[in-house]
């Protein structure tokens, strides 16, 4: 099997199993993939199939995928499937952009691409954190609105974790450290306590500089994160038709990431502009009519580049994970039908403590955000499903979940002014600037006009859902089909009080029409395959999935209602395939085509300029959440190959068109041209609150294009095998739209190199991640950084905020298995 064996679908690995049945990997017997050729198994279904036979694109990588490509962190699971885009810009946000389709947590809908965790669905932050002991991952492309509780319109990523071995004790231990003060030290071991009980242990600990960004501003610190987390899995076979898995997983993650930031910097306190776009010094004429130069030292930062890797803000960016999960999975076999259990418990509590003046465009000022979010989430599902492989068969299932807390946002909202008459007062951190002059008494920078914001957010959302389906096989002949009925409640509020130079409320800032959601969707899809000869199957799919619009969460007051509340986003999506292999599956390969239509397209559209003139303040910037119809066609093609016996190479790629079809969306047109700039003084064009401009360009800020590429290749001399392997991602050259940025193509080469002992019961390699040490901007902003002032203008800070590739990095692993 190749190293990276895609067999039916772009990107894939596989775990190698028997050809013949349907056998559920956690019981299927491992084959050495060096010397077997066989198919790979996958649950994308709910049902354990070969992966030649499910109608859908399905990426897969197995946990000894994820051990050779040194992937400790799920966003470099991306290097493995073109079209998957996992990306974290603050060290909180973990973000899933799949064909095209994007999604941030900061929206507060339901993600566009779902993530399961043994069975059960998981907010992303948790799931992406702490990845070890993995018995595979899969990437279900395509709108899920039936087999799993929760409706998806860009796909699923079901996570499941290694379990308990009943025949011997077993297991692997693994440290890894690099050049760049990363370490991750893995150990799972499994022990029969007899033929009817076993257990297994899991431990990470985990540690790396994160986006290796050192703040200037605070004696050159270092972003740095710590995880810390450890499972263990109780398995049970009372008899040899039910088993049921036990699992309970801590997990503790300290993560501090400075925001990179490129520019010249500035001095925001030496020139800005007014309301009106006059460029004016700090202490214009006016005041005696003295000339004045500003003082240039004080300023947010030195120039800097995307190779400095480097921040400016003045406070820290901190934020902490505490999570419980309890799962069990129950599987009864009553002869005719398989009944299934699957149930979680989480609770989650996480911290964040920010400087949101990440551009430091105020020096020497910490605008502080603190937010707890502690929630619950129990989640329960039972199915029922036929076993007939031929003929009809059938499956029922019913869904529950309810997630419960209160968020509590903490936050600096003072008003910063400037000078309009000799006297007043400024709110600004550092005494009078300059010298004195003649005739003129300076006035003093104050902190008169403080207002520090309190938010409780009470979050109460429940789902039900009912699903039936049936299928028909027959031969090489396949067709299945079903529906799923949900019933969905939000209840949203949110309590605002303000305290300091303004004191209000708490007062209710949701109105009460638009404080709860309920909506009852009809979702689901049909598939129909055909195996032309036993090594080539095609297949036609239909998918349609449901999201709830979303209610904004301390939206600024006197805004309008389309700026608080979205509509529900429905799509549809066809797509046409086929999967075969050749040469007694040396060869494998795949190619798919599909076209989804996306009605009312939730996306967050960050750092927008309001005026809302019955608000205090009257004007600001934020987030709003907003609608806008969409497409999508694509291709996605892979080819693999088993070059020798011990050569293995593979190539995949990805191609999503996916765009906005006339929207009319919240953007910054500050200098009113309907497309997106922020040039001159922040200001709203049009009739609104906020401006708006017209629309055609890409839902996500990633290429239309993206290729990954792989090899291994072994040199076996008796007890030992060195090996060299290869792992190349490309991502072309695109422009942005929203952010008016051409970004640079991007090329990442991982290359490893070791040596295998005793049938692989040890392993020792070195490795190098970005061996071309690019360091290309992957994220940016719409213009610098700026904090607005309440009598017009803005301070700037000179900078943008960006992401920046991660420098070349050296490490080395060994693994012992037993």
């Amino acid at each position: 099997m190749p190293a990276l064996t895609h067999a039916a679908t772009p990107g894939a690995t596989g775990a190698a199993v028997p050809a013949a049945g349907d056998v559920p990997p956690a019981t299927a017997t491992q084959v050495d993939p060096a010397v077997s050729i066989n198919e790979i198994i996958v649950t994308a279904t709910r049902q354990s199939k070969r992966l030649q036979d499910v109608a859908m694109t399905v990426n897969v990588a197995t946990g000894e995928q994820l051990d050779k490509y040194k992937i400790f962190d799920i966003k470099d699971v991306d290097q493995l499937a073109p079209g998957l885009e996992l990306t974290n810009t603050t060290g909180r946000n973990n973000t899933t952009t799949l064909r095209g389709v994007t999604f941030d947590p900061d929206q507060g809908t339901a993600p566009a691409v779902q993530v399961y965790f043994n069975e059960i669905p998981t907010d992303a932050q948790t799931a992406y954190t702490a990845i070890y002991d993995v018995q595979q991952i899969e990437v279900l492309r395509g709108p899920q609105g039936l087999l799993r509780g929760l409706s998806a319109p860009a796909g699923s990523i079901t996570i499941t974790t290694r379990r308990p071995s009943f025949d011997k004790i077993e297991g692997y231990a693994e440290a890894t450290a690099t050049d760049r003060a990363g370490y991750n030290a893995q150990l799972g071991v499994s022990i029969p306590i007899n033929d009817k009980l076993a257990i297994r242990f899991a431990g990470l600990l985990d540690g790396n500089r994160n986006n290796n960004v050192r703040d200037i501003n605070r004696n050159g610190q270092r972003s740095q994160s710590r995880t810390e987390s450890e499972r263990v899995t109780l398995g049970w076979k009372p008899t040899d038709t039910v088993t049921a898995y036990l699992t309970y997983q801590h997990l503790y993650a300290d993560n501090v990431q400075f925001q990179q930031v490129v520019g010249s910097g500035a001095n925001p306190y030496g020139v800005y502009e007014t309301e009106f776009g006059t460029p004016v010094s700090f202490l214009p004429a006016a005041y005696g009519g003295h000339p004045f130069t500003p003082d240039t030292t004080v300023r947010s930062g030195p120039p800097l580049k995307a190779s400095d890797y480097a921040a400016v803000a003045d406070g820290e960016f901190r934020n902490v994970n505490n999570t419980h999960i309890v799962n069990l999975n129950v599987a009864a076999d009553l002869g005719p039908a398989t009944l299934s259990f699957v149930g979680a418990h989480q609770f989650s509590k996480l911290t964040i403590n920010r400087d949101l003046d990440d551009t430091n465009a105020l020096p020497g000022y910490v605008e502080y955000s603190n937010v707890i979010t502690p929630y619950i989430v129990n989640t329960a599902e039972v199915r029922l499903s036929s076993n007939n492989r031929e003929g009809l068969g059938w499956g029922l299932g019913a869904f529950y979940t309810k997630q419960t807390g209160v968020t509590t946002v903490a936050q600096d909202s003072s008003q910063f002014w400037y000078p309009v008459a000799p006297g007043t007062p400024v709110n600004l951190p550092y005494a009078a600037i300059g010298v004195p002059l003649a005739g003129f008494t300076p006035f003093t920078l104050s902190n008169t006009l403080g207002i520090a914001t309190l938010v409780n957010v009470p979050v109460n959302t429940q789902t039900w859902s009912f699903n039936g389906n049936v299928r028909y096989k027959s031969g090489g002949l396949t067709i299945e089909g079903g529906l799923r009925y949900s019933l969905l409640r939000i209840v949203q509020t949110t309590q605002l009080t303000l305290s300091g130079a303004v004191t209000q409320g708490p007062y209710e800032i949701i109105p009460a029409a638009l404080q709860r959601n309920d909506h009852n969707p009809l979702t689901g899809g049909a598939d129909i395959s055909y195996a032309l000869m036993p090594t080539l199957n095609v297949y036609a799919a239909y998918g349609h999935s449901y999201r709830s619009g979303s209610t904004g969460v301390a939206v600024p007051a006197g805004i309008s209602n389309d700026l608080i509340q979205t509509k529900p986003e429905q799509t549809d999506s066809f797509e046409v395939g086929f999967k075969g292999s050749a040469v007694d599956h040396r060869i494998n390969f795949s190619i798919s085509t599909y076209y989804q239509t996306l009605s009312n397209y939730l996306s967050l559209f960050p750092n927008i300029y309001y005026d809302a003139p019955a608000a205090q303040p009257a004007t600001g910037f934020f987030q709003f959440n907003y609608n806008g119809n969409a497409s999508i066609k694509g291709i996605e093609a892979a080819i693999d190959n088993r070059v020798t016996s011990n050569w293995d190479a593979g190539i995949s790629a990805s191609y999503n068109h996916a765009r906005y079809k006339n929207a009319l969306l919240p953007c910054n047109d500050f200098a009113g041209t309907g497309t997106p700039n922020q040039n001159g003084a922040p200001a709203v064009t049009g009739g609104g609150n906020v401006s708006f401009c017209r629309s055609n360009g890409p839902l996500a800020e990633v290429p239309d294009f993206s290729l990954t590429a792989n090899t291994e290749i072994r040199f076996p001399m008796g007890a030992y095998t060195p090996f060299v392997r290869a792992l190349f991602t490309y991502r072309p050259s695109f422009y942005s739209e929203r952010v008016q940025y051409q970004y640079q193509d991007r090329e990442l080469l991982n290359l490893f190199a070791g040596v295998r002992i005793q049938d692989s019961r040890w392993e020792f390699d070195v490795f190098a991640r970005n061996l071309l040490n690019q360091q290309r901007i992957t994220n940016t902003t719409l213009g610098q950084g700026t904090v607005n002032a309440l009598l017009g203008g803005t301070f700037n800070s000179g900078y943008r905020a960006v992401n920046v590739m991660n420098p070349r990095e050296f490490g080395a692993t060994l693994k012992f298995k037993w």
